[in-house]
């Protein structure tokens, strides 16, 4: 690590750490192409190795040899339990409080009318649901989509910045719903502080950790949150759209009414009755049968956390994050470039944003160079710094190729403005 909190000024320093780093051994278990500087795991993370083999194990072995036996004997059935209390520690839950299930967007959908369940039947004048303009969008369409099925007044109240939330949470107010640490930007917000507002003010309050969870240390429990969600395949590894997560404070928990309430949150699902007995426990969260060739590969990558100490992975993730933004803005001196991201430790997470008028060519041209970032309107490129697999000679080789591509100017070329599905 960064112990003095200088950066490095030499590659020949960033090698150094490299090899002093106590986390460099679990680059090995993980399945990085030649010749690319991956800086996208805030985005989809890299595939682990245990992966693949874990993948033909279900397929083959599971599925193929085992069939319908293997809900018994594979446990499968009870396998977005058992995730869930892999991952919990990670979250700052405890056992038997998570579930891996579904998508964030459903599991939002699931916890946030929940929460507004809750509220009607406690304050029903509270029909306000305060959150950011900058949120993921995912996050605001689900809450406007829930508003409008409700049809009993319900608006969405936005916030042009962190500092407009003491303003906006008023009497009215029901949920507060916040990304702990912002998709674009990168800036994480003070989960206890807000959470302590939101609850004096009678809101109750639902967190998105999906650039969060693997990445910084969060701790749900002490903060007093209420609900959370968030995804697996970033920081977690756990593969391109792999089930997510779901959280609910123990003290709510028999509250919790979702209104997916599918087959395997009931109490007995092979009871087949016709009426719908949630579960008593964390179980009640789940909906319908799970993707088990997807959610088995999750547990590649909590394995990996399991053994990994989040103090050396936030450590490293602000040293990587401030070695990148002081030769940003050394070699780089000169470019229309501006930091997005802040440059205090407790108001950042484990990317770096940057804004340029050509942004989107700057990615493009970079990922031909084998840099791979990505990009988000506008003119963001952002950099995820996940530290199980990037080094500190990574960043220097980044800043290098960013470097070079501004000042030849090749990032303007035509080729580089054609426009993906996804970028």
């Amino acid at each position: 690590m960064i112990a003095d909190n200088s950066a490095p000024t030499t590659r020949e320093q960033c090698v150094a750490l490299d090899r002093q780093d106590v986390l460099r051994p679990f680059r090995d278990e993980f399945a990085l192409p030649a010749g690319v500087i991956y800086l996208d795991g805030n985005s989809l993370g890299a595939r682990p190795r245990a992966a693949a083999a874990r993948a033909a194990q279900v397929v083959e072995l599971e599925w193929g040899e085992g069939l319908i036996r293997s809900w018994n004997t594979a446990g499968w059935f009870d396998l977005p339990r058992r995730l869930g209390n892999l991952l919990a520690p990670l979250i700052g839950a405890g056992p038997h409080e998570v579930v891996v299930t579904d998508t964030t967007s459903v599991n939002l959908f699931k916890v946030l009318a929940a929460a507004l369940r809750v509220q009607g039947a406690r304050a029903p004048a509270r029909r306000v649901i305060v959150s950011e303009r900058s949120n993921f969008p995912t996050d605001l369409y689900i809450a406007q989509g829930l508003a409008d099925l409700l049809q009993q007044g319900y608006t969405l109240r936005l916030v042009d910045s962190p500092a407009g939330i003491d303003d906006a949470v008023r009497d009215d107010t029901a949920v507060l719903m916040l990304t702990h640490v912002n998709y674009k930007t990168g800036e994480m917000l003070d989960m206890t502080a807000l959470t302590a507002l939101a609850h004096e003010r009678g809101a109750l309050t639902v967190w998105d950790l999906a650039h969060s969870a693997g990445a910084v240390p969060v701790a749900l429990r002490d903060a007093g949150a209420d609900y959370a969600v968030g995804c697996t395949y970033k920081y977690l590894n756990g593969g391109p759209g792999a089930p997510a997560f779901l959280w609910v404070s123990p003290s709510l928990r028999d509250d919790f009414s979702q209104p997916l309430s599918g087959w395997w949150g009931h109490a007995a699902p092979f009871a087949m009755e016709p009426g719908y007995r949630p579960h008593a426990g964390v179980a009640r969260f789940l909906c319908g049968t799970q993707p088990i060739t997807s959610i088995a590969m999750v547990e590649c990558g909590l394995a990996m956390f399991a053994r990994a100490d989040m103090a050396a992975v936030r450590a490293k993730s602000l040293a990587l994050t401030d070695l990148f933004i002081a030769l940003v803005e050394t070699r780089c001196a000169g470019h229309p470039l501006e930091l997005v991201t802040p440059r205090e430790h407790h108001r950042r997470g484990s990317q770096v944003s940057l804004y340029h008028p050509d942004g989107y060519g700057i990615v493009q041209a970079l990922i031909e160079r084998g840099v791979i970032g990505d990009y988000r309107e506008p003119g963001i490129a952002r950099f995820g710094f996940t530290p199980l697999y990037t080094g500190y000679a990574d960043v220097w080789d980044a800043v290098e190729i960013l470097r070079d591509v501004l000042d030849s100017g090749c990032h303007r070329e035509a080729r580089f403005q054609i426009r993906g599905a996804v970028t």
